[in-house]
């Protein structure tokens, strides 16, 4: 049960999702994380498809100098209105404020601020696999203080 406990804290999925991943990896904690992560690329892929009409805007700013607004998409309100997908959104405006990227797509590919080891692809397949639903990070806008227009 330790070990169950242990992984749901650090995927977000349920108890029987990491009990099969378990028994499959013969009780390896890394190899059925790994399980876990390959499970959760095939649901988000799984839900690509399905439309995303809801979700937040968010802002961050950073000591009045750098800005962000991100709109991150979900399929329902009920979602929208979750604790995880707006700590989730939030996130997504840190690391875009912290960002080079110039576009979605090469923000999605970066490597997450708070860990190096996930990109920000990684952080919307596991919401993906925690709240069953097809979600996108649909835009951003970075904003930095004196910094000419593009």
């Amino acid at each position: 049960m330790e070990k169950i406990k242990k992984i749901r804290e650090l995927t977000g999925a349920g108890v029987m999702d990491v009990k099969r991943a378990l028994d499959e990896s013969g009780q390896d904690e890394k190899k059925a994380l790994e399980i876990l992560k390959v499970r959760g690329i095939e649901k988000a892929q799984k839900k690509s498809d399905r439309e995303t009409s809801q979700g937040l805007v968010d802002a961050y700013v950073h000591l009045g100098k750098v800005g962000c607004l991100v709109e991150v998409n979900c399929e329902t309100d009920f979602v929208a209105r979750n604790e995880d997908f707006k700590k989730f959104v939030h996130e997504i405006a840190l690391q875009a404020a912290s960002s080079e990227a110039k576009n979605v797509e090469e923000l999605l590919n970066e490597p997450y601020f708070r860990d190096g080891d996930k990109t920000i692809h990684d952080l919307v397949h596991a919401i993906i696999q925690k709240t069953g639903e097809n979600i996108k990070v649909k835009k951003f806008a970075k904003f930095v203080l004196g910094e000419e227009d593009k």
